[in-house]
């Protein structure tokens, strides 16, 4: 591929003039020089940078997408609907791990900014009474300012437009359904603790044992999104009899967690205990977990045409909530409740 130099000195002009016309630039160059340098760029496959591009329009097709863990497989199913999009349309997907820490999402957005992206996209959720979300919200701000489009794909109050399927509902069905089945004392496994999602699973798992008058028997434990923490409250269970009729976690994979550790201990799901999850992850298919299906694909799809279809420097309504339907999925691991000695 050529240089800038190379193109220039073909066309015989400065390298400066080159650059201008081949960047956009705005500067005043004739139409004859401009026609010129563009057909020996052509001529040579001469193909400007993407950055130098950006400084110069004040933009890219870079889209920043900031996940909570990047080896949680709840992110990875909304990343890929968000590259499916915004490759389609020419633009570039750039995945950012934030470890669940605010000031992080707040230097990945500043990160964005100089980057010129087209948008970011916050695909985790943020923390109850965070002392930083107001940081966040003026970075976000101060971003939209800039041209960058924000879009949040969970409930946050960092002024941007939401699109997010309603996770307390997911967990009030998810709970009604085992209720259904005849069991009354049903044990949840919260995530991590402090998040929003952790306060709307276990909201909507209360909410539901509350309205069937169970709340006596409702148990919540202490957990984590992740499968080692699903095993280690199943086991907790397990060391302090007797056991709840079922065991609903806060996501598929400590629900997974949480099944390994109760077949290991020889205990029958679902003729014992039934165990179900939320999300409905691959895993979740590949051990016939009962859960509830979010639209995680949707979201990120959904995030990345809006940022596409927004046009720069358009003001989006930074209350705007998109709200997306979930779908209960019962499998193998679930049962009607049996008489027991």
């Amino acid at each position: 591929m050529s240089s800038l130099a190379e193109v220039a000195r073909a066309a015989g002009v400065s390298v400066s003039t080159a650059s201008r016309v081949l960047t956009g630039s705005s500067h005043p160059i004739s139409a004859k020089t401009r026609a010129k340098v563009i057909a020996v760029a052509e001529e040579l496959g001469y193909s400007p940078s993407a950055l130098a591009r950006a400084l110069v329009s004040r933009t890219s097709r870079l889209m920043g997408v900031l996940v909570s863990d990047i080896v949680n497989p709840y992110f990875s199913v909304i990343a890929r609907g968000v590259d499916d999009v915004a490759s389609r349309a020419g633009y570039v997907t750039m995945l950012c791990n934030v470890d669940r820490r605010t000031t992080t999402e707040i230097t990945r957005v500043r990160t964005m900014r100089d980057y010129r992206a087209a948008g970011v996209i916050f695909a985790g959720s943020g923390y109850v009474d965070d002392p930083k979300e107001p940081e966040l919200a003026k970075a976000v701000r101060q971003a939209r300012e800039q041209g960058i489009h924000a879009v949040s794909l969970a409930a946050r109050d960092i002024g941007c437009p939401v699109i997010a399927a309603d996770a307390q509902a997911a967990a009030y069905d998810i709970t009604d359904y085992l209720v259904s089945l005849g069991h009354r004392r049903i044990a949840f496994i919260e995530g991590p603790e402090g998040m929003v999602a952790t306060r709307q699973r276990r909201d909507g798992f209360l909410a539901c044992m509350s309205n069937a008058d169970l709340a006596g028997s409702a148990q919540v434990l202490p957990g984590g999104f992740d499968f080692e923490a699903g095993h280690a409250a199943a086991m907790r269970l397990i060391a302090r009899p007797p056991l709840p009729d079922a065991v609903l976690a806060a996501n598929d994979e400590a629900a997974v967690g949480a099944l390994n550790a109760l077949r290991q201990a020889r205990i029958d799901v679902p003729g014992e205990v039934s165990v179900a999850g939320i999300d409905d992850l691959r895993v979740a298919q590949f051990v016939g977990l009962t859960t509830v299906s979010l639209p995680l694909y949707e979201m990120g799809a959904m995030a990345a045409r809006h940022i596409i279809d927004t046009p720069p420097g358009a003001a989006a309504g930074a209350a705007e909530t998109t709200p997306l339907s979930h779908r209960l999925i019962p499998r193998e691991t679930t049962a009607r409740r049996t008489a027991r000695a």
